[in-house]
Order: structure tokens, then sequence, then C-alpha cells
């Protein structure tokens, strides 16, 4: 195995100041991409999915949980699976508490094309509480290009899924798709933040491009809203 150099202090110190140039330019560039990106259109959702989940039926409407924003994780599980994908699995352990994505309007969930009577016992032993639907009775997947019919397996010919993240805004009783993303595309995810930045409104802040969106939610902007999360008022 190969290891870093060894070096005094001081030449470490000025290697990494250097470092710190170049990531400062990351970082204004990855400011100026999440710009762009909440600049991007949308497009209204006019077809009508039905979920299956803990609490029964669910529209894609009733997802929002009253919230104006949803980030979906297309996890893959398949109908024919067993348990889960395991890198879908490990990109879930490290989502964050929902209550900080909830204080900015935003829900999230996961969906699968899996019945929910094998979602249930996998999610029991992942121990995890987070919202999960089946779109085993709807196109949600196909719609969102997390499932295709085609296109894995040495012949092409095998159904295949993909990882993969959706963002979707609601105003009033109309529902638009943002954005989404996929494999590589994921890289990096998981926090509060990092999932805002996503969204149509972004972490709402007033520094952020373009403006009027921080106070979209007629809240004051989103640092401001930051509590512990047992004290947000739902």
């Amino acid at each position: 195995m190969t290891l870093p150099g060894i070096v005094s202090r001081e030449e470490w110190q000025a290697a990494r100041e250097e470092l710190l140039v170049r990531e400062k330019v990351a970082t204004r560039a990855r400011d100026a991409l999440n710009a762009d990106r909440r600049r991007l259109p949308m497009v209204e959702i006019d077809k009508e999915y039905v979920f299956e989940g803990g609490d029964g039926k669910a529209t894609l409407r009733d997802l929002f949980e009253g919230r104006q924003q949803l980030v979906v994780y297309h996890f893959m599980f398949a109908p024919e699976w067993d348990a889960g994908c395991r890198s879908c699995s490990a990109f879930v352990d490290q989502i964050g508490h929902l209550a900080h994505l909830r204080a900015r309007g935003t829900e999230f969930a996961l969906i699968s094309r899996a019945p929910y009577t094998k979602i249930l016992p996998f999610k029991a032993r992942m121990g995890w509480t987070l919202p999960w639907y089946s779109s085993y009775d709807n196109d949600f997947n196909d719609d969102f290009q997390a499932s295709f019919e085609t296109g894995a397996g040495d012949d092409g010919q095998e159904p295949y899924e993909r990882p993969g993240v959706s963002c979707f805004l609601r105003e009033r009783e109309r529902i638009f798709h943002t954005y989404s993303t996929y494999a590589r595309g994921l890289d990096g995810l998981g926090s509060t933040t990092s999932l805002l930045d996503l969204t149509a409104l972004g972490r709402q802040e007033e520094w952020e491009k373009p403006e009027g969106r921080a106070s979209a939610l007629g809240a004051p902007a989103g640092s401001e809203r930051l509590r512990y999360h047992d004290e947000y008022e739902d």
C-alpha cells in the first residue's frame, strides 16, 4: 500500500493552504451549479400514481405529507428479489434525521417496485423508520427511468433497475417534477443540505440564487429555522 509522504508541520501547512485554494474554487463552482439546477424548468405530473405503504393506498400527493417538496429515492428492490439492493441499503443507512428536511417543507420517501409485503419485513430487518412505498401496481419506476424492461445481462435483454433520486414540487393541488439524477449522480448525497441542493427551493438561504426562494415557505431563511431535531413543531 502506498501512503502519503512524511513532511514537517510547516511543509504540511503550505501544501494544505495550496489545496484550500482549489477547494474554495470547487465550492464556488458547486454553488453555481446548484443555482443552475434551481433554474431548471419543471414538468407537471398529470398521471395518477397509487402506491402501497404502511397506511395502505397512497397517491403521489399523499407522499408529500402536506409539505411543499418531495425527494424520492428510487430504491432497487425488484418484485422477484427477496431483499433490497445492498448499495441502496448502504445509501439509506446514511440518511440523517428527517426533521431537518421537514422543517424546510421537504418530505423524503423511498419507492421500490417490490410488493409492500416484501418491503415491510426487510425494512424491519434494517431498522428503518423512513417512509417506504411500493410502486408494484403502477408505472412510476418506468416513467422516472428507474426501471427498464431490457438492458442488463450479456444479451442486453434482461430487465434491470438503477438507483436514483427524483424531486417534486407541490403548488396547491398541482405537482411538478423538477429534477432527477442516477448512479454516480448520487455520490456525496445523504446529508440534509445535499438533498436540499437537488430541490427547486434549495436550502432556502438568503445567499442562494435565484433570489426569492428563501422565504418560499413564509418562514425565516433555512439556517434561522435550524433546531435540535426534537424541538421542531411539525
